[in-house]
Parts: structure tokens; sequence; C-alpha cells
């Protein structure tokens, strides 16, 4: 009997979750992610900069992550956060 894996693996987004959160609605589930690729292109491209307000960043992408169930990268986004605080350059640790 094989065992199920102790973390599921279906993605980045929990796609049953979003559902429930956009009430079952496909064309609201669109809308929702549709957003969310534009905003965290927006805001990456704005953390490639390391400007001084590179943690806040990191804390929308980590925010607007969560909001569509991307839960792999809204921890990946906290980490992210978590390097930038008190650093004075960043970089060594993105590395």
């Amino acid at each position: 009997m094989v065992s199920p894996p102790l973390a599921p693996d279906d993605g980045p987004i929990d796609f049953e979750h979003l559902s429930r959160m956009t009430l079952g609605d496909p064309a609201l589930e669109c809308e929702v992610l549709t957003m969310f690729v534009a905003q965290s292109a927006k805001l990456l491209d704005q953390l490639a900069a390391l400007p001084p307000e590179s943690g806040a960043i990191a804390h929308t992408l980590k925010g607007s992550a969560r909001a569509i169930v991307a839960f792999a990268e809204a921890e990946a986004a906290a980490t992210l956060g978590t390097a930038l605080k008190g650093a004075g350059d960043a970089r060594p640790e993105l590395d």
C-alpha cells in the first residue's frame, strides 16, 4: 500500500481553496489570478533593484500570494522579507 505524500504536491496554487474563496466562480478566479500575475511581476521588478523599501515590497508580495492561496510563494516572500529586514546589503543573502 502506497502512503500519501507528507505534503501535497499539486502545484503552486491550491485551486480547490481558491475556488472556495471565489465562491466557485471561474471568471472571478481568472480575474484574481490575472491581477496577481500583474502585481507580482511589478513587485519582482521593483525588488530586483533592492531599494530601501524592499522589506515592505516583499511583505506586499507575501500578502498577495496568500490571497490567491499560493502558500509556498507566500513563504518564499516571507523568507525574503526576513532576509531583507535590517540588512544593509541583502545581495549576499539572496545568492
